[in-house]
């Protein structure tokens, strides 16, 4: 037990175990099950409901070089794909481990219970999808993430790791300089856990809930990423947000629901109110088929310059596969706009927009043990940078979930099984974090602040500011606004106790959210260029001085947001030779007409 900041005892409980892993997607269930494998005492901390992943949201497929459907797919194509649709930023040797694994845990996962669409012949099913140059997607129907999640969940629960749900992790502790486990509390009851770890495995997802428009659910407001930042973690790419192309629109309570890439895999036609199938405009070569940031923007574009759908969006159209054709192929898509707007997409057209799917950036990894630079931490999924650069290619989350989630799940096992330090840290750590976690509460009066209105004006300043079009004077504006909210969160209280409180909640998500805002306009500031999903509209294209520069954040010794500029090492001979003949416009998008990039 410690004290609070009123100098009574507080009670809390102590768990140990060799790792623990923070996040219960994909990639931490596949981390826990290589962890348990290895005879090691597992815990998985989430802070909502196993299950209840952002990983469903990755409905149209898991990308992999099975060679099913068009037997000419290698890993070669899809490392080539992968680092196009990067625009060569990303780590090259995650992409390769990624292109090589990925078949490797597709069928592993079909060995474990997935049931995957098949092939005439009785093969896994494969479907065409944006930016991958062969029909390459796995998939079940279009719930793959969902069929995913099932069957993680039930290999992870046959093992022994306990699952600790509705626990949120507030700090990440060391000794040593080496990360030795967290301090939690329980949603419910607001009870404090010090887990005991030789290991912590950060598998946190996205932060979408920066923005107002999101594909992205309660969940995903980036405790991860600011825990690792706060222990000193490297973060990379983190100017890279991902629109995808094609969310809801209408009705008002459901905008921003995510529309899986299958629908233009299977055919699906983007018009604007005129009925013309605008893309040709943006890339006459892969039309619908083009990487997510270049139909992001053409889709936003359409709607900027007056051609947009009844309700601000453009027009999606699938009837062309009817009623049973969509059932088979898109039944989850057919459900969700019958059942939230009362369309029925196999008579009449979808209504889409951009919305704010996923983050390129994150924790900074080796590729080949998803450590961190700090001892003991790893990081895999969402929450990590490196694979994707500046686009990630629509299906290489899911394969990315699974072959990073085994390697940090066994690079901690071998971390462990080398450690001999002590996972004992200092009551008075513990004291001082409980008691801020508190202070909300703690707080009464009128002069308090709303977590809930620091999180609106929050969303609102990005919306405006760090939009899938970006301009520098822009981003200046809304890192005064961001950096005016970090200077009200002292000052937030919230009304009530610690049962069943989401104010209290939120008090803990704004912190996170707040931090990753500014650390995400910084860099968007930093990189003076057009680059996948950094547009600066106030510069014309790609710098080449930057086509090999990532980005690096860490806290620096004031505390503040320190950013360097690091260059990539050049790719292995046997590598560049790959993409030595590619398209040469690497960095940027297709043309829009001769004389403007887009």
């Amino acid at each position: 037990m410690a004290s609070n900041g009123n100098g009574t005892r507080e009670r809390y409980e102590v768990r140990e175990h060799d790792v623990l892993i923070v996040g219960a997607g994909g990639a931490g269930l596949r981390a826990a099950v290589s962890a348990t494998q290895r005879g090691l005492s597992v815990g998985i901390v989430t802070k909502s409901l196993l299950g209840k992943a952002h990983t469903v949201m990755a409905e149209g497929g898991m990308a992999a070089a099975l060679g099913n459907v068009d037997s000419d797919d290698s890993w070669r194509q899809h490392f080539i794909d992968t680092m196009r649709s990067g625009k060569l930023i990303n780590n090259w040797r995650m992409a390769e481990i990624h292109a090589k694994e990925s078949p490797d845990r597709v069928y592993e996962l079909e060995q474990w219970g997935a049931l995957f669409n098949r092939t005439p012949e009785g093969k896994i099913s494969q479907r065409p999808f944006g930016g991958h140059t062969r029909r390459r997607l796995a998939h079940v129907g279009d719930r793959t993430g969902l069929e995913l999640i099932r069957t993680m969940q039930e290999k992870a629960l046959a093992t022994d790791a306990k699952v600790y749900m509705e626990t949120t992790v507030t700090k990440l502790l060391k000794n040593n300089g080496r990360v030795v486990g967290a301090l939690a509390y329980t949603r419910e009851s607001g009870k404090f856990i010090h887990f005991k770890a030789k290991a912590v495995v950060m598998a946190t997802g996205g932060w979408g809930r920066i923005f107002k428009v999101t594909s992205n659910s309660w969940e995903g407001t980036g405790d991860g990423v600011v825990l690792s930042y706060d222990a000193g973690a490297e973060l990379v790419d983190m100017e890279m947000m991902q629109f995808h192309p094609t969310g809801m629109v209408w009705p008002p309570g459901v905008r921003g629901l995510l529309v899986t890439e299958g629908v233009r895999g299977e055919g699906g036609l983007l018009r604007n109110s005129e009925g013309k199938r605008y893309m040709e405009n943006y890339d006459a070569k892969k039309m619908e088929l083009s990487t997510r940031d270049v139909v992001a923007r053409a889709n936003y574009t359409e709607v900027q310059e007056g051609r947009g759908s009844e309700h601000g969006g453009v027009y999606l159209d699938i009837t062309h596969l009817g009623y049973e054709g969509i059932m088979k192929k898109l039944p989850t898509m057919y459900e969700q706009f019958k059942n939230l707007a009362d369309i029925d997409i196999s008579r009449e057209p979808m209504e889409v927009f951009p919305t704010v799917h996923y983050t390129m950036g994150g924790v900074k990894v080796e590729p080949e043990t998803c450590a961190s630079n700090v001892p003991g931490l790893f990081a895999a999924g969402e929450v990590a940078g490196g694979l994707h650069g500046a686009n990630r290619l629509g299906g290489n989350s899911l394969s990315d979930l699974l072959v990073f989630g085994r390697r940090a799940g066994e690079g901690a096992s071998d971390y462990v099984e080398q450690s001999t330090h002590s996972s004992e840290i200092e009551e008075q750590e513990l004291l001082t974090e409980i008691g801020r976690v508190l202070e909300p509460l703690e707080k009464r009066g009128d002069g308090g602040e709303s977590p809930y209105l620091i999180q609106q004006e929050l969303q609102a300043a990005m919306m405006e500011h760090a939009n899938l079009m970006r301009n520098g004077d822009s981003l200046e504006q809304g890192l005064g606004k961001i950096l005016n909210l970090k200077d009200r969160l002292p000052q937030v209280s919230v009304p009530g106790s610690r049962l069943f409180n989401p104010g209290w909640h939120t008090a803990q998500d704004i912190r996170y959210l707040v931090q990753i805002s500014e650390i995400i306009l910084r860099t968007a500031l930093e990189r003076k260029e057009r680059r996948g999903a950094q547009w600066r509209l106030d510069y014309d294209g790609p710098d080449d001085d930057l086509g090999a520069i990532n980005f690096i954040v860490t806290k620096d010794v004031q505390g503040e947001v320190g950013i360097e500029r690091r260059e990539i090492p050049p790719m292995p001979e046997h590598l560049a030779e790959l993409i030595r003949d590619e398209v040469p416009d690497m960095a940027g998008g297709e043309k829009r007409g001769a004389e403007s990039q887009f």
